[in-house]
């Protein structure tokens, strides 16, 4: 609760340095909003138990193969057929 209360105060201080145009005091706040957002990311992360050096597509790899589907990772490159038209 006191993290949230933290980035919504964040939230609402950069909405009002926005409204001033001053660029010091936008990328302060900035600073602020990214900071407190920080510390409850770190905190989510490590609750949620997640794997170091995991990515996205790592998970719904994962999350497929447990769903007993087949999942193929490839690359693919277009080709453009020729229509038969002469340049």
């Amino acid at each position: 609760a006191d993290e949230r209360q933290a980035i919504e105060r964040a939230i609402e201080a950069l909405k009002e340095a926005i409204k001033s145009d001053n660029k010091d005091d936008i990328d302060a706040k900035t600073k602020a909003l990214t900071d407190a957002s920080a510390k409850m990311a770190e905190r989510l992360y490590a609750q949620g138990g997640a794997q170091p050096g995991a990515t996205a597509s790592g998970t719904q790899e994962q999350t497929a193969e447990k769903k007993g589907e087949n999942v193929v990772d490839a690359e693919f490159e277009e080709v453009k057929e020729d229509d038969g038209k002469q340049k």
